[in-house]
């Protein structure tokens, strides 16, 4: 069994992160607001960069929305 050690899924911090700590949330106020299931994971991995899901960004995009109540594009979010 191999290990990918693949740089691509690894893209660093993501303007998400800067945008939450700034507002004060915290990745259980934005699983708490997503209308659909959401796991702290998905929060987690697209604070860090990993490689997201057009599925899971739009998830976070919803609940950051819902949670600062501003709109935001998926650019304002990530840098990928």
């Amino acid at each position: 069994m191999t290990v990918s050690t693949d740089s691509t899924l690894e893209l660093g911090e993501q303007p998400i992160a800067r945008l939450m700590l700034k507002a004060g949330i915290k990745a259980h106020d934005l699983v708490s607001a997503s209308k659909v299931p959401m796991t702290h994971k998905m929060v987690s991995r697209a604070c860090k960069g990993r490689k997201c899901t057009a599925n899971t960004k739009n998830i976070v995009l919803n609940a950051l929305q819902q949670v600062t109540g501003k709109t935001y594009a998926f650019s304002d979010l990530f840098n990928y």
